[in-house]
């Protein structure tokens, strides 16, 4: 079923068309893809079906004999049947598993559709190795279940299981800026840097590299979100103290400098002197995304919901390319988050929240964009019908954020047409 709800927004009162119907999207267990990369000293225990262990190892395409952070331990039929005790077969694997790799700082154990159909219940597991293990190891839990979830959601699962563990800020400490998103290693190096260069004191990321080495937060912190599908993280952070700022999120160009400049308010830093240490990146952008305009402006572009990335990847292409957004579809829209982003929209963008694949798919068909970006499972049958399209997991596994990544996340917008016009000839 579908229906249009009001929604106001800082630039006018805008239609949403609401959509709920049959949905296509990955599971919460995707994140561990990037997550296992970014906290080296952490290990993700999935508890599910053999289906889940396929997805991971395929998705993050690495070999077992590899040793990954990541491991699956399988519900087996006798699970199921009510013949085992789940709890005692998995404090058996636990077991075994910190053995093996006692490097292991945090173990998270995380829940999956089938761990959830039969309602183990991983927190009090969590909490009762966690006891047993603690100090070596952390024991936490979450839900990467694909039920009623999308992909990313497993990192804002994560990372709010995270939230409590996390030191307090003391008392007496400075303002802290709080960085909030799983970022590549050098694209957080990048930010850390202009961050010093503007003269912020105290900055952490979160999920640092280290999981036992948290970030304190507490009254003070000042949160600044990188990636805006993190609505239970934000919330929870401002349940300890923190205080989010509300920013366009740091993709391109003007994306990146207004990100920078909203944390620099804040903070009290001076305007002049922001818009002197980010100007050699923000022309460096400038010219990188440059050599896409081209390509890309004019095109039609729409975004079937998926990853939560939609709306400020459209701003981006729109403010920034030139491109004409038709429709975007983006499965949860958090219009206090996404305020900033919401604005910058042309007027006659069609935004939609929620799925109905079959009424979205109607829609792409009767619109004919020239770009389609959408999941996995859409994308080939709309190549069949001679549309074009991206695929949206492609924009969180790629590293696309600041002024560095610019023009390599421009240039995954342009690629797929360049392919569409060498096929044609």
């Amino acid at each position: 079923m579908s229906g249009v709800l009001p929604a106001q927004t800082p630039k006018e009162a805008r239609p949403i068309l609401r959509e709920r119907g049959q949905r296509e999207v990955f599971c919460g267990l995707t994140g561990i893809v990037w997550l296992h990369r970014k906290m080296q000293d952490a290990f993700f225990l999935v508890v599910g079906s053999r289906t889940c262990a396929h997805l991971l190892q395929s998705a993050a395409g690495v070999m077992i004999f590899a040793e990954p952070r990541f491991a699956t331990a399988i519900i087996e039929e006798r699970d199921l049947a009510g013949m085992a005790d789940c709890h005692e077969e998995l404090e058996r694997v636990v077991e075994r598993l910190l053995a093996r790799r006692p490097e292991i700082r945090t173990l998270f154990l995380v829940g999956s559709c089938p761990s959830e159909v039969i309602k183990l219940d991983l927190a009090k597991a969590a909490q009762q190795l966690g006891q047993r293990h603690l100090p070596q190891t952390r024991v936490l839990s979450y839900s990467g279940s694909g039920i009623e979830t999308t992909f990313t959601q497993g990192e804002d699962a994560c990372l709010t299981a995270l939230v409590p563990e996390m030191p307090e800020l003391e008392a007496q400490s400075a303002s802290r800026l709080l960085v909030v998103g799983a970022l590549p290693d050098i694209v957080e190096d990048q930010f850390q840097r202009l961050f010093d260069e503007l003269g912020f004191e105290n900055v952490g990321f979160l999920p640092a590299r280290a999981a036992r080495d948290l970030p304190p937060i507490g009254a003070g912190t000042k949160i600044l979100l990188a990636q805006p599908f993190l609505t239970e993280t934000a919330r929870a952070l401002e349940g300890r103290g923190g205080e989010v700022i509300h920013a366009p999120f740091p993709f391109g160009a003007e994306g990146t400098a207004a990100w920078l400049h909203a944390a620099a308010r804040v903070f009290g830093i001076d305007e002049m002197h922001v818009n002197r240490v980010i100007a050699p990146g923000r022309e460096r952008a400038k010219r990188a995304i440059a050599h896409q305009r081209e390509k890309l402006e004019g095109k039609r572009i729409t975004f079937l919901p998926d990853s939560q990335l939609e709306i400020p990847l459209a701003r981006f292409l729109a403010t920034e390319l030139g491109m004409i957004p038709v429709e975007v579809g983006t499965p949860y829209l958090n219009k206090q988050q996404l305020a900033c982003e919401l604005e910058q929209l042309p007027d006659t963008v069609r935004l939609s929240e929620g799925q109905h694949v079959d009424a979205q798919l109607d829609r792409v068909r009767e619109d004919r964009p020239d770009l389609t970006v959408c999941g996995l499972g859409l994308a080939n049958p709309l190549e069949s019908e001679g549309l074009s399209t991206k695929w949206s997991i492609e924009l969180v596994f790629s590293p696309i954020h600041g002024f560095d990544q610019a023009g390599d996340l421009a240039e995954l917008f342009a690629r797929p047409l360049r392919r569409r016009d060498v096929v044609r000839v």
